[in-house]
C-alpha cells in the first residue's frame, strides 16, 4: 500500500523513547522498490499536540560509514567523557 508521497509504507520500523524525545528508525523502499534506506527521526514535542521533528535520510551505501562513525562517538563518549565525569564527581 503506497502513503502519499509515493512510497511504501515502511517495511521495518524502531521506536525509541527517550524522555521528551522519541526517535523513529524506518526502513522505507523507493519508489521502485527494487532499492531501500533508512529514516532516522527525532520527534519533540513542542506544545500540547504540536511535535518538533527532525529526519535524516540514510541510504545503502552509506549504512557501513554511519554505524563505524556512530560506534566510534559513543565508544569515545563512553571511555573518555562519561568517566572523566563520574571521577569528577567522585
Amino acid at each position: 500500500m503506497e502513503n502519499n508521497n509515493g512510497y511504501k509504507d515502511e517495511i521495518f520500523t524502531k521506536r525509541v523513547r527517550a524522555g521528551k524525545r522519541t526517535y523513529f528508525f524506518d526502513v522505507k523502499s523507493t519508489k521502485s522498490e527494487k532499492d531501500f534506506y533508512i529514516t532516522i527521526t527525532e520527534s519533540k514535542r513542542v506544545g500540547d499536540d504540536e511535535y518538533e521533528k527532525h529526519k535524516i535520510f540514510l541510504y545503502k551505501e552509506d549504512f557501513d560509514k554511519f554505524r563505524e562513525a556512530l560506534a566510534e562517538t559513543v565508544e569515545h563518549v563512553q571511555s573518555n567523557l562519561l568517566t572523566q565525569i563520574d571521577s569528577e564527581k567522585g
